[in-house]
């Protein structure tokens, strides 16, 4: 027959069956027809979307960013063009989000190293630093 219930496809798939009904709900993954039985009967071809999905999103594209890379997968019209530019405009935001960590961990590094790590909470330059506004250099809220 070569139809998979959402168990097999979840397995095959290495996701959870309540993944493949989300993803459904989202419109990643097309409503399969019913068999008689009433199970939902997906295609082996799902077993490659569905891990087509995972691995875009371990690459940290959105599911909207996904149903575009889908689109132009499954029309062979078109070219990779588009794939390139949100492949570059993705690179983009996982630079700006180093940025961001590297900022972060500067930070918290200098506020850990200053903390003696004893005595009172009340002195504790990390609590301290937390409670700061950062809009209004050193101004308590």
């Amino acid at each position: 027959m070569g139809h998979l219930t959402i168990g097999r496809l979840a397995e095959q798939g290495r996701v959870n069956p309540q993944t493949i009904r989300y993803y459904e709900r989202e419109g990643l993954l097309p409503k399969p027809p019913r068999l008689a039985s009433g199970y939902r009967a997906f295609s082996p071809e799902a077993v490659r979307r569905v891990r087509f999905i995972k691995r875009a999103q371990e690459l940290g594209f959105s599911l909207d960013d996904i149903k575009d890379l889908l689109s132009i997968r499954v029309d062979p019209r078109r070219d990779c063009s588009g794939v390139q530019t949100l492949a570059r405009t993705k690179l983009t935001d996982i630079d700006q989000k180093i940025r961001t960590l590297r900022a972060m961990r500067r930070v918290l590094s200098r506020l850990a190293s200053a903390c003696p790590g004893r005595g009172p909470v009340g002195e504790c330059p990390i609590l301290e630093s937390l409670e700061l506004d950062p809009d209004h250099d050193g101004d308590r809220r």
